[in-house]
């Protein structure tokens, strides 16, 4: 820099002031700032290239994992697809399996219906032959509580005080002889 300044000084007014030294774009800055980036270039060099190394390296594999990151979600997502369009299979399915089980719950309750008709049949039959038995035990004894009555009142009403007389005379006769 000190030998630009130099012949800067040693020219006068010729082109390089014109040139270096333009209001604003002074060229001596530019020259600063190059000499600067090839130091620093120079001297952090290795540094630089291992850390521009090492987040090349980190980008691969940052790359790589949403490569795998992808595949598996595209995996996923072919598995939800099948998913889904086997729902509507499925779906179907399971309507004709409740179907298949709505008829047969349906002819079991028709066919247990049926039985349990049979059985009150059975049961009203037995119930009516029992009240029918019932019945014509409780005629049966009416009939014969009716046929003693009619018989003690005919027996009453023709009897007369002479055969009255003679029954009681019998049955005195039987007595005392019971008690010898």
């Amino acid at each position: 820099m000190l030998f630009f300044a130099l012949l800067i000084a040693s020219e006068g007014e010729g082109w390089a002031e014109t040139y270096f030294n333009y209001p604003g774009l002074e060229a001596w800055k530019f020259i600063n700032l190059a000499i600067f980036i090839i130091a620093g270039a120079f001297l952090l060099g290795s540094k630089l290239k291992a850390a521009l190394h090492a987040r090349r390296e980190g980008i691969q594999q940052l790359l790589v994992k949403a490569d795998k990151e992808r595949e598996a979600a595209q995996l996923r997502l072919t598995e939800a697809e099948a998913l889904v369009a086997r729902v509507g299979d499925d779906v179907a399915a399971v309507r004709e399996r409740a179907k298949a089980e709505a008829q047969m719950e349906r002819a079991r309750l028709t066919e247990a219906t049926e039985k349990e008709i049979e059985k009150m049949r059975y049961q009203g039959q037995r119930e009516i032959e029992a009240a029918a038995k019932v019945a014509r035990k409780e005629l049966q004894r009416f009939l014969a509580n009716r046929s003693v009555e009619l018989a003690r009142e005919s027996v009453r009403t023709q009897i007369r005080p002479e055969d009255d007389a003679r029954l009681i005379d019998e049955d005195i006769g039987q007595l005392r002889r019971a008690q010898a």
